[in-house]
């Protein structure tokens, strides 16, 4: 019973972080929590699955070509990206089921996106991460597997990266 309780303060918290736009904490929902089993479908056609985040620390990014924020974002994303890649860092751009593939396509060829790309077709990758309706959403995840922080909206991303930084120099 008192599981349920924290598991639903939780979920208040998150529909409240929703509701405001901003990020959200997990650490004060029990700490990390694993990242939800996923198998994410990559533009080459090739596969990754959750467990291959492992070993590094990974921004995975719900986000949508029609998606203002998003597509504003994403110089952000990539120069975070270029920056920290070299350290153990890596990105996970998720395109959101309702998104064109050949819009994904098309962005990710144009914007010479480094990193790779998902297209979560039937939406289940999106639903297995907590429902994300909302775009961007973004999780940080370390390299045990662990989503360790959630943004909702665009990240403050001197903040992201003093995270990123703390998370890379883990062991």
């Amino acid at each position: 019973m008192k599981n349920n309780f924290a598991l639903a303060a939780c979920r208040v918290a998150l529909a409240g972080a929703l509701v405001l736009g901003g990020l959200l904490s997990l650490s004060g929902c029990g700490g990390a929590q694993a990242a939800p089993e996923s198998s994410f479908v990559l533009l080459d056609g090739s596969k990754r699955i959750t467990a291959d985040l492992k070993g590094k620390v990974t921004l995975v990014n719900f986000w949508a070509t029609s998606c203002v924020t998003c597509v504003a974002e994403m110089p952000k994303l990539i120069a975070t990206h270029n920056k920290y890649k070299s350290q153990g860092y890596d990105t996970l751009a998720v395109a959101m089921s309702y998104d064109p593939p050949n819009y994904v396509v098309n962005f990710a060829q144009t914007r010479q996106l480094p990193f790779n790309v998902a297209i979560d077709n039937t939406g289940t990758v999106a639903k297995a991460w907590g429902d994300v309706q909302l775009t961007p959403t973004t999780f940080l995840v370390n390299k045990r597997g662990q989503i360790v922080k959630q943004f909702v909206g665009e990240p403050d991303f001197d903040a992201l990266h003093k995270l990123i930084e703390k998370l890379l120099a883990e062991t």
